[in-house]
């Protein structure tokens, strides 16, 4: 496969980055080399056609009709199964992600693509509104008033550096902002190019294959920050969707709500998803539970944002049980080879901070050989008490890689204090009995208020992508605890209601029209009805 390594902007492919804004090259996290081709970094110029295009197709990409979208989101995903070779293949040069696991993500990515073409399909999604004018009412007539969802305009996509596919160029918030009508401008992660624009030249040839305006979709490379920031500050951009560090999405994120026109922006920024293992689970299974975990705090080299980095566990010997079985895991485990050199940078430093904390105690390391690349890392388990936990707030941030923080508890006071203190997560998992459960009732209560998804008995890691899912959480899990970034509904981060008032009926959409010939569900003077 010939790579370009330059921006796709509508049907083009850019050579603009070719006159002077930097290269860069992707490296091998198995070996830290760097990976042909160079890539272009985007100009101000590409950026600014590449919103322009995007607006212009605005208005026919929003009004077409489910069926349509559907049409588009089935060849997208039809085209990259149709390449699963390539993209795999260098989605590994790029990663390091094992092949089985890429294979993996890349259907999870089509089954997203799929199911959002679903929802467009039936329709019901843009949760239309009807009440009939009543001419007669006193002492004023009731108007003829009619609201449904419509797209907001061009979204920009950043895409995630832990998942090459399935949150990426073609991954959920694109998928999601296709669905509800948006064109998207892509700003590819500087960790896989290569398969960014794999991916990018599938969309694009999509919409050419769909007979969509050119604008539909664009994509830009940078290897910095000038090109993302340069798009959330665009006037014409109206939403961004992210997925990345806190540092970088709250920077982004204060652009997006400083500009002269504030835009939403959905990003996904961070979290240690606290696992609590009440009295009778400890009791019950506590080695097993310990196994699990460690399979679950390590998946992916620890590199995914649902990773259990909190385990809380009431002290006494089924504690300690568990507590030798998961060192014992930790001590035999062997090197874990990160996504980039940055990343691994950041864990190493977050480790050696962890070793230093007053009150924490390393319990077990990886030991084995270092193979000489960069990217490399141990996993790594340490232990402190539930006061010194509640005396540093620094012990609940996230530490992105394999390794976790065992708190242990003694009173059920002390629990729940910890709980009420904790900052937004995407997850908590409790594993207990229903004894447990009933005894720690209140837990439940708090933990809904401070995540997103609540596992009983199983691992956070491992998302099942369904309509109920929610990927999402109070800050700093997400910028929106009101959404989610994966299931279908996020489609309704990329739209928002419009009302036409006494419209003509000609003039109307068909999602509100009378005679529903899209046989959708819709409100009509305050009942549901198809």
């Amino acid at each position: 496969m010939e790579f370009l390594g330059t921006s796709i902007i509508g049907f083009r492919d850019g050579n603009a980055g070719s006159a002077g804004n930097g290269t860069f090259q992707a490296s091998a996290p198995a070996t830290g080399q760097n990976i042909e081709p160079s890539f272009h970094s985007a100009t101000g110029e590409e950026v600014d056609l590449a919103v322009r295009l995007a607006a212009e197709a605005s208005a026919e990409f929003g009004r077409l009709s489910g069926a349509k979208k559907a049409e588009f989101l089935e060849t997208i995903a039809s085209r990259i199964e149709a390449q699963i070779e390539s993209l795999v293949t260098r989605a590994h040069q790029e990663s390091a992600l094992p092949i089985a696991r890429l294979q993996s993500e890349t259907g999870r990515t089509c089954t997203q693509l799929r199911m959002f073409a679903r929802v467009v399909r039936e329709g019901s999604w843009v949760t239309a509104r009807i009440d009939r004018a009543d001419p007669q009412r006193k002492p004023v007539p009731k108007p003829d008033v009619r609201s449904m969802l419509r797209p907001l305009g061009p979204v920009v996509v950043f895409g995630a550096s832990n998942f090459p596919l399935a949150f990426s160029v073609a991954g959920g918030d694109t998928a999601s902002a296709f669905a509800a009508g948006n064109p998207v401008i892509v700003k590819a992660h500087p960790a896989h190019p290569g398969t960014s624009e794999l991916v990018g030249r599938i969309i694009r040839d999509s919409v050419r294959a769909c007979d969509l305006p050119e604008g539909v979709f664009s994509l830009l490379f940078d290897s910095g920050i000038s090109v993302g920031a340069a798009l959330v500050q665009h006037p014409l951009v109206r939403a961004v969707g992210f997925t990345g560090s806190i540092p970088a999405g709250r920077a982004l994120f204060d652009l997006a709500v400083k500009r002269p026109s504030p835009i939403p922006f959905y990003g996904e920024l961070g979290s240690t998803n606290p696992t609590f293992i009440l009295p009778g689970a400890l009791a019950a299974r506590g080695e097993k539970i310990a196994a699990e975990l460690y399979g679950s705090f390590t998946l992916g080299a620890g590199q995914f944002c649902t990773k259990p980095g909190l385990v809380f566990l009431s002290e006494g010997k089924p504690a300690d049980a568990l507590v030798n079985v998961l060192a014992g895991k930790v001590a035999e485990s062997a090197k874990f080879t990160l996504l980039t050199s940055g990343i691994s940078s950041s864990y190493n430093r977050e480790i050696r901070n962890r070793k230093n904390h007053e009150g924490v105690v390393l319990l077990a390391e990886e030991k084995s050989p270092d193979a000489g690349s960069a990217f490399q890392a141990g996993a790594t388990l340490f232990q402190t008490d539930i006061t010194s936990f509640l005396a540093s707030p620094d012990l609940a941030s996230e530490v992105f890689g394999p390794e976790t923080l065992l708190i242990n508890y003694s009173k059920k006071e002390q629990i729940l204090e910890a709980a009420r203190g904790l900052h937004g997560h995407l997850t908590a998992t409790v594993h207990g009995t229903e004894q447990d459960i009933v005894e720690f009732s209140e837990l439940i209560a708090i933990l809904e208020n401070k995540v997103g998804r609540i596992i009983y008995n199983g691992y956070p890691t491992g998302l099942e992508l369904c309509d109920a899912i929610v990927h999402g959480g109070p800050y700093p899990s997400s910028t929106d605890s009101r959404t989610t970034s994966v299931g279908t509904l996020a489609i309704f981060r990329f739209a928002r209601p419009v009302c036409y008032q006494d419209f003509p009926h000609v003039a109307l959409p068909d999602e509100l029209k009378n005679e529903n010939s899209l046989g959708i569900w819709r409100m009509v003077d305050g009942e549901l009805t198809r």
